[in-house]
């Protein structure tokens, strides 16, 4: 029943801690793209793919006492911290989760600033389209951001990455 409630607590459990709701967005999303079991339905939002069923889950999450949110004033913004809490440790241990390497590639993401998650999942949300008309979507939808094409090329090299992390350990 709540096996995709456990596999965003063993998401955050091995991220450790995803400091910020777009980067978690983004960081789920990634993830899901470079084949990991992750069932919630993204659309394209501001600030690129959104999962209204993902902000939903952490919410039940933190009401049951799983997740630990803190909100916290960031200059002119409320900035939120996400961790697993021991209740949330002691439900995952009893319930396995099995998604191998997941913890590679979610540290690593985590490393990642959210501009530049951002950017990579928009890349991996127009996966259908050329390079070309991908950069073209990225300067027309997310103007205000400013990407390069170094930047663009950063992203899919960092989406092989990945991809590669996710299967071959």
């Amino acid at each position: 029943m709540l096996n995709d409630h456990a596999k965003l607590m063993q998401a955050v459990m091995v991220a450790g801690e995803i400091t910020g709701r777009k980067k978690l967005q983004k960081m789920i999303y990634i993830a899901k793209k470079v084949d990991f079991p992750f069932q919630e339905r993204f659309q394209f939002h501001f600030y690129g793919p959104y999962s209204e069923e993902l902000t939903t889950r952490v919410e039940e999450l933190c009401n049951m006492g799983f997740l630990n949110e803190v909100k916290e004033k960031k200059g002119g913004y409320f900035q939120y911290r996400y961790t697993l809490t021991d209740p949330g440790m002691e439900f995952l241990s009893l319930n396995e989760v099995e998604m191998p390497y997941l913890q590679d590639c979610l540290v690593d993401m985590n490393e990642q600033n959210a501009r530049f998650l951002e950017l990579v999942s928009t890349v991996l949300y127009f996966d259908n389209l050329s390079k070309a008309e991908v950069a073209g979507k990225v300067f027309t939808l997310k103007a205000s951001q400013r990407y390069t094409e170094a930047e663009i090329d950063e992203a899919y090299h960092y989406i092989e990455a990945l991809k590669e992390k996710a299967k071959l350990h």
